[in-house]
């Protein structure tokens, strides 16, 4: 068996929209009711992914789920004709693209029975959000359908589950056993703390985790406050190294400790307050940056544009590449698009270490088969959304077309 990390990115799918719909995602709201460009977003995308690939790096995909959500819709008695604009919009939402938050994700390294347990999130804090979980687990299901893989569903929704935004794995490598992390919050101020302690709990307890080997660390109000509505807005972690925000967690010496304790030869690479501050790493997504180790060896942080465009960012990036520190390269991406709806490169990715040969190989890209994507994609996807415009009939049969001919394209009738 020859585990590696596959990062599958969420397609961005053809109802990308602004419409404001997360509370406290700044970026989200601040961009509430602008036009949308889900062609080139899409695009967008699959050049990371493309990148991700020229750095030697295995990677899958997850593809958009059905918008609108008519059988959502037919749960409140309504349609996407006759529903009213605000439930019409949550029906319409894209949101699924952020992959970071379909699921939680423990390797087989580190469970008991040594198969790789994923549970689908519930994401019952949003409205918008809350009735992912039915396509990502049919999805997930198929992708992980060999006897290497245990596809959880959602814990009760009782307890609010945001998937691995929320949850690090400190390893010495990929392939060994490993600590996992579950960031929980407890207050946010203004804003709601999404991820409940005893969610966390329930997924540790269900992926057979030895519980010497994980760790409950509390959110800072203050990072949930100032807009970090997932731990992965300030925080990221990969193998030795965890990279973080000075304020992301509520008791950060605790955390450090047993991180140091439990893990060989842990890093632990800090941000102080001073130098970025908060407001400007979480306007940047500094933290939501992809933290890997391509086959080279060299710890890669792979970043949004906007990262490059903050002054007190990019100074720190390039000063601890200059200074011989563990993240040894920073690459830049553009994904512009999903970053105006408050998603960086971290949010379109899941992380699962696995053997690539025990994934169904119709989930695993490589660049000829992104360009066949990226021809459906072309010839499909609206080139622009205005969110006024989302109940349109127009629209939305170019929109469920568009879904169908890349499922289509990339053999996927399954999910149609």
């Amino acid at each position: 068996m020859s585990l590696r990390e596959i990062n599958f990115d969420g397609v961005v799918g053809p109802s990308h929209n602004y419409a404001g719909l997360s509370l406290g995602n700044l970026a989200s709201a601040r961009n509430a009711g602008a036009a949308s460009q889900p062609r080139a977003a899409a695009i967008e995308g699959l050049n990371k992914m493309r990148a991700n690939l020229a750095l030697g790096l295995a990677q899958g995909i997850i593809v958009p789920h059905p918008r609108p959500d008519r059988a959502w819709l037919a749960e409140l008695g309504t349609n996407i004709e006759d529903a009213d604009a605000a439930l019409a919009a949550n029906a319409m939402s894209a949101s699924a693209m952020w992959a970071a938050n379909a699921a939680t994700v423990s390797p087989a390294p580190d469970t008991a029975d040594g198969k790789c347990h994923l549970t689908v999130a519930n994401l019952r804090t949003m409205p918008h959000r809350s009735h992912e979980w039915p396509a990502t687990l049919a999805q997930l299901r198929l992708a992980f359908a060999a006897r290497a893989f245990a596809v959880h569903p959602p814990v009760p929704a009782a307890f609010g589950d945001e998937g691995a935004a929320n949850h690090m794995r400190l390893a010495p490598a990929h392939g060994e056993p490993g600590v996992e992390i579950f960031v929980y919050g407890v207050s946010g101020g203004a804003f709601p703390a999404r991820q409940h302690v005893e969610a966390s709990r329930a997924v540790a307890r269900r992926h057979q985790l030895e519980p010497e080997r994980v760790i409950f660390a509390e959110q800072s109000e203050a990072a949930i406050a100032a807009g970090a509505f997932h731990n992965d807005v300030v925080a990221v972690a990969n193998e030795r190294v965890l990279f973080a925000h000075e304020q992301a967690f509520a008791d950060r010496d605790a955390l450090i400790e047993a991180c140091e304790r439990l893990v060989p030869g842990f890093d632990y690479v800090e941000v102080p307050a001073a130098e970025v501050p908060l407001a400007d790493a979480i306007r940047s997504y500094l933290f939501n940056a992809q933290l890997v180790t391509p086959p080279d060896g060299q710890p890669t942080l792979i970043l949004p544009t906007e990262a490059r465009e903050t002054p007190t960012v990019w100074r720190w990036i390039e000063q601890h590449v200059a200074g011989n520190g563990p993240i040894r390269r920073a690459e830049v991406v553009d994904v512009r698009q999903s970053m105006a709806n408050g998603g960086g490169p971290a949010c379109l990715r899941l992380r699962v270490v696995a053997d690539p040969a025990d994934v169904d190989p119709r989930f695993i890209v490589d660049n000829g088969k992104l360009d066949a994507m990226t021809d459906v994609i072309r010839g499909h996807w609206p080139e622009q959304i205005d969110h006024a415009e989302l109940q349109r009939p127009a629209l939305i049969a170019q929109i469920e077309q568009a879904r169908a001919a890349l499922l289509d394209r990339l053999g996927l009738a399954e999910l149609i």
